[in-house]
């Protein structure tokens, strides 16, 4: 089912690329921070990546090549461009904070040791994404980079130890048996305001 452009989808679907040695273009102003940062994490997982920062001098064989193309020029003329040139040349669009031009919403990244955890909003809210991801990467700090490094100590060790792999996932699993995640959530009082009006009321059935 197609959706109008001002329509944003009821999800996105979570996915990780694989970008080592694909054409990713980056498009953002000189010393644009949100596009300096998406040039350096692609440039982080090993993708061929070009940047763009003359907007004005762009030209379509700048994008039409790319696998992925990621704009962080608000500007709605451009953005409708690239999503056509997106349509014609099947490239991936993500148009940062304005989702109804890509097909691709950027996740925020939380990193400790080698887990990594993205978070989307589906374009919603870009903020309310990075307040999730500070508040996790607060939590998941040094002391849990170090706890991942040594399950992965404990995985490598355990390939020696057992040879059925049902008995090494038994042993992985009991390794990582006390560890727990506390979350606590806190909302604006508007919202609070809005569920209290919003309640359902409750019914009072009668007693013959």
């Amino acid at each position: 089912m197609a959706l109008p452009l001002d329509v944003l989808p009821p999800a996105f679907f979570p996915v990780g690329l694989n970008l080592v040695g694909r054409r990713c273009v980056v498009i953002g102003q000189p010393g644009d921070r949100e596009a300096g940062e998406k040039e350096h994490a692609l440039r982080e997982v090993g993708a061929d990546v070009v940047r763009v920062e003359d907007v004005a001098a762009l030209r379509d064989d700048d994008v039409a090549n790319a696998f992925f193309v990621i704009s962080a020029v608000q500007d709605e003329t451009l953005s409708a461009r690239l999503r056509a040139l997106a349509d014609r040349h099947k490239f991936l669009l993500c148009a940062i904070d304005q989702p109804k031009f890509g097909f691709v919403a950027m996740a925020a990244i939380v990193k400790a040791g080698p887990a990594r955890i993205a978070i989307s909003t589906g374009g919603v809210s870009p903020r309310a994404g990075g307040i999730m991801r500070h508040a996790l990467q607060k939590a998941l700090d040094a002391t849990f980079a170090r706890f991942m490094e040594c399950l992965a100590v404990q995985r490598r060790r355990n390939r020696g130890r057992f040879a059925e792999s049902a008995d090494r996932r038994a042993a992985m699993m009991e390794a990582a048996e006390g560890f727990a995640l506390d979350v606590h959530v806190t909302y604006p009082q508007w919202f609070i305001d809005e569920l209290r009006t919003f309640a359902p009321q409750p019914v009072s059935r009668r007693v013959n």
